[in-house]
């Protein structure tokens, strides 16, 4: 199985210390993008970055906050 296959892992079940973990990282990728206001805009980033490292996350899990 190759990575593009291999499943993702929820961000539901990541443990508060590896999803602070991936928000500080991506903050770095933050920095270095245009500015949006746009939530959908901000949600495709970040979705997209956390898929290059194996994470899925949705809309359902941004209102569970």
């Amino acid at each position: 199985m190759s990575e593009k296959d291999r499943p993702l892992t929820p961000w539901a079940e990541l443990g508060p210390d590896a999803r602070l973990a991936l928000q500080r990282d991506y903050q770095v990728e933050i920095d270095r993008q245009p500015l949006t206001c746009s939530l959908d805009e901000k949600m495709a980033r970040f979705t997209a970055w956390l898929e290059t490292r194996g994470i899925r996350f949705t809309m359902d899990d941004l209102r569970r906050r």
